[in-house]
């Protein structure tokens, strides 16, 4: 241990913190907390220096046990993002082989390829980890294999459950007419409507993939983490599906787990949000 400098202990803390402050800006940025930590973080560092400045040890003193509170009010704040976190955390690989996997993803392709054709509407969340009954207001038990056909009958407006979300398990439909959250995020465009805007609302709180299908354009989108791209083709939802839904049993480094579980961005060759108005 002779070649460590005699500092090293304030190296290595130096550095743990850096990865955990970088690692915990990524996983906050985009959400819809992030601007209110923003502006409050800036307001305690302008108290903060203002009270050495002059001087002011009874106004120090408070503001350094203010950030204890702080702490719980960052837990509140970002509920879902820390809840989705912890879920990938424990969650355990699926017990599907690729193959049926695979299979699972081209079902949900064909779906969205022909309700986009038709342009009839479409709000399907995949689950994870994370149980969706938890997060829905309501929904029909449907229990049925998915196929296209029986989703397209359950989306088909003339039936009495199309009105709403559905909730895929695997091969199987669970639920439908489901209610899904609504984002709260104020930085949408106003031509989004409700069905994306329920999507929005159901990734950020879970970790499922949730892809709908505009009636006015026949658009196909889907979110994620949080984040909505929309107008994509099929090759560039089945990457995308695949590169999420399809688990490869392999070795994985702490960089690249922590990149997954913080990532907002697309998957390679995935298409970027376009300006296209959608319902």
């Amino acid at each position: 241990m002779d070649w460590l400098p005699k500092d090293w202990r304030a190296f290595v803390e130096i550095l743990i913190l850096a990865i955990g402050i970088y690692y915990a800006v990524m996983l906050v940025r985009g959400t819809r907390g992030a601007p209110v930590v923003t502006g409050f973080l800036l307001v305690l560092m302008v108290l903060t220096v203002l009270a050495r400045a002059l001087d002011l040890e009874v106004f120090e003193g408070l503001l350094g046990n203010f950030f204890a509170f702080f702490a719980v009010g960052v837990i509140v704040i970002f509920q879902p993002e820390l809840r989705r976190v912890l879920a990938e955390l424990g969650s355990l690989p699926f017990f599907a082989s690729t193959r049926e996997q695979r299979e699972n993803i081209e079902v949900i392709i064909k779906t969205a390829e022909r309700l986009a054709d038709v342009r009839i509407g479409m709000l399907l969340a995949i689950e994870q980890s994370i149980q969706l009954q938890e997060v829905v207001e309501s929904g029909i038990v449907v229990d049925a294999e998915a196929t296209p056909e029986m989703l397209e009958t359950i989306f088909f407006p003339n039936n009495a459950i199309h009105d709403g979300g559905v909730i895929l398990c695997g091969n199987r439909i669970m639920n439908a007419a489901c209610i899904f959250p609504l984002t709260q995020r104020q930085d949408l465009s106003k031509s989004l409507g409700t069905r994306h805007r329920a999507a929005i609302g159901l990734s950020e709180e879970t970790d499922a993939v949730v892809v709908v299908v505009s009636e006015e354009t026949g658009a196909v989108s889907y979110a994620y983490k949080g984040q909505l791209i929309r107008g994509v083709t099929a090759e560039e939802l089945r990457s995308f599906l695949t590169s999420v839904l399809v688990r490869i049993p392999r070795s994985r480094t702490v960089g690249e787990w922590l990149r997954t579980l913080v990532t907002r961005e697309p998957a390679a060759g995935v298409a970027k949000p376009a300006r296209a108005k959608t319902d």
